[in-house]
């Protein structure tokens, strides 16, 4: 007998049971890592062009393009999206 097919909250991290205020920071930390590695495949950047321009180290950079989302803070995160060059904001939903 399968498992039903359940449809998602939207949010991933709601969905394997997180409480909503971790899964929410969850989510941010893993939207803001994807939009980082997005901008560097985008620039064509190496990791260590991509370090230099970050002001971090390339084993950082290496980090994020695996998508160790444990080794960064949401606070990292936007640090390096703001150092890239995006415009990060927080939007609210009801």
């Amino acid at each position: 007998m399968s498992e039903p097919i359940v449809d998602s909250s939207g949010n991933i991290f709601s969905d394997l049971g997180y409480p909503p205020e971790e899964a929410a920071i969850l989510q941010m930390r893993a939207d803001l890592m994807a939009d980082l590695r997005k901008f560097i495949k985008a620039k064509k950047l190496t990791q260590a062009k991509a370090a230099e321009m970050l002001g971090v180290s390339q084993s950082r950079v290496s980090d994020l393009v695996r998508g160790k989302w444990e080794k960064f803070s949401l606070e990292m995160l936007i640090i390096l999206a703001t150092k890239a060059g995006m415009h990060v904001t927080l939007k609210t939903a009801a």
